[in-house]
């Protein structure tokens, strides 16, 4: 018999600048993250993406595309579940967020920059994604 596959679907944004850089969320435990959060039941998944960066940040979303452009899967941290990571593209009025523990510090990475933090494994799964679709190394 095969084990259940179950996914705690989460939506999150990536703000990419005209570099080509994405933008990771510091946490308080020192590992970086999208922007974004768990879905609710019945909730939409934008207005979801809007409520999870607002009560994260504090930051005003100006742009959320109209369909996901990344659809990551990964093992939780420290769960022996699994996540399914909806990702939209976003655009903020600005980088002036307020701390908390699921951000304490805002910054854009290449791939390469990226590899040498400390990063949630949704994140290092949508690495490999990411150079693929963007040719890199």
């Amino acid at each position: 018999m095969k084990d259940q596959c179950y996914y705690r679907i989460s939506v999150k944004g990536i703000a990419i600048d005209e570099k080509g850089r994405f933008l990771l969320s510091k946490e308080e435990n020192g590992m970086w993250e999208f922007l974004g959060g768990g879905l609710e039941h019945n909730e939409d998944p934008v207005e979801g993406l809007r409520r999870e960066i607002k009560e994260e940040t504090g930051l005003e979303v100006t742009y959320i595309s109209s369909s996901p452009i990344y659809f990551i899967t990964s093992p939780r941290l420290d769960h022996d579940t699994y996540i399914a990571n909806v990702i939209y593209e976003i655009k903020l009025k600005d980088l002036n967020f307020k701390a908390s523990d699921e951000c304490i510090e805002l910054r854009y990475f290449t791939v390469e920059e990226a590899k040498k933090e400390k990063l949630f494994p949704n994140v290092l799964n949508f690495l490999k994604v990411y150079s693929a679709k963007n040719h890199l190394a």
